[in-house]
């Protein structure tokens, strides 16, 4: 899995797949779109208006838990080199 984010647009990529085939965009709404492929497999989702969708509680950083070794990172997404 692969998050990107590009602050210039205010837009996360959550890739689950390397694309092999052609996908189909599903929008589901305004701010969120679904990658398919033909056999119904998810490529990755697409957050418009990100900030607001991934940054709510943790004031400007993504939160990456692992849940089966209970491990806690965070990411500033405010970072200079993430700019």
């Amino acid at each position: 899995m692969k998050l990107t984010y590009d602050p210039r647009y205010n837009i996360a990529y959550i890739r689950l797949q390397e694309k092999t085939a052609g996908v189909e965009t599903i929008r589901i709404s305004d701010e969120l779109n679904v990658d398919l492929a033909p056999d119904g497999t998810v490529y990755g989702i697409e957050l418009l208006n990100a900030n607001a969708q991934l940054l709510t509680e943790d004031r400007g950083k993504l939160v990456i838990i692992n849940e089966a070794l209970g491990g806690r990172r965070e990411i500033n997404l405010a970072e200079p080199e993430l700019r």
